[in-house]
């Protein structure tokens, strides 16, 4: 099916991690009226220290310049992997728009800020070193599942498993606890009068309410393979993408409080 709008974010381009493959399939099942490029699409953090540029990751470029000739409205809003693009922010390259940000009004009339969410992150606004040592600590996780994979595979174990995600969820509550980065976003988008945001940043896909401002998060292209999809009445799901069987698995449910659609 078309897609009214489709939120994609933490990409990161230029690495190891970067499961090209699996957007492609993504994108050539999920066309769009409008496409939101939700930050750190291209990880310069990651590339000051080598560079890991596939041609399914040079594909990726192409197909979303592609998209954007071809009459889908792409909106590109960066990110702090790939921040030095911010200053080039109100200009548009091969027809993709660069924002800080952006209000996106649903089919069914709530407006969302659409943002990276940085800028919410106490570590990376104020400790970057602390974040480039993350940054390094769960890109090593992610490369070390790739072998864990592919071991899986030849001992004919189904199903994906994720050490970076396990990881991630056994320390999500304390990190939570300590800055807070949900309850940071709802109060900005409150203070604006906003209906809700739509963000990415943290690698967490999900959507939440929270006393009627929705919270969503597209997730990650390095991990969860997730993304968010608007339909035609203005509904928001999250989507991980299964490339093995070439439909949206069903069985993403980060917490269960979340839900996987929201109208």
């Amino acid at each position: 099916m078309r897609w009214k709008t489709v939120f994609l974010s933490d990409i990161h381009l230029g690495t190891r991690a970067c499961q090209a493959d699996r957007l492609l399939d993504f994108l050539r099942h999920h066309p769009c009226e409008r496409l939101y490029l939700v930050g750190d699409i291209i990880d310069f953090w990651a590339m000051s220290r080598s560079i890991h540029w596939t041609a399914e990751q040079n594909t990726v470029v192409q197909k979303l310049l592609r998209m954007a000739r071809h009459g889908t409205q792409v909106v590109f809003i960066p990110g702090n992997h790939d921040e030095a693009l911010r200053d080039y922010c109100g200009t548009a390259f091969g027809g993709v728009e660069l924002r800080e940000e952006a209000i996106h009004t649903t089919a069914d009339g709530r407006r969302l800020l659409i943002i990276h969410g940085d800028a919410f992150d106490q570590v990376t606004r104020h400790h970057r070193w602390v974040a480039v040592l993350g940054d390094m600590a769960y890109n090593t996780l992610v490369r070390i599942n790739i072998w864990l994979s592919r071991a899986r595979r030849l001992l004919g174990i189904s199903g994906y498993w994720s050490l970076a995600g396990y990881a991630k969820q056994k320390v999500k509550k304390a990190i939570d606890f300590v800055f807070d980065f949900e309850d940071s976003v709802i109060h900005h988008v409150r203070d604006r009068g906003l209906d809700g945001v739509v963000c990415g940043h943290i690698h967490w896909p999900t959507i939440k309410d929270f006393d009627g401002t929705m919270y969503a998060n597209c997730g990650d292209w390095v991990d969860s393979c997730s993304a968010l999809v608007e339909d035609d009445s203005g509904a928001l799901r999250v989507v991980r993408w299964d490339a093995s069987m070439a439909r949206p698995a069903p069985e993403l449910q980060p917490h269960k409080e979340d839900a996987e659609c929201v109208s």
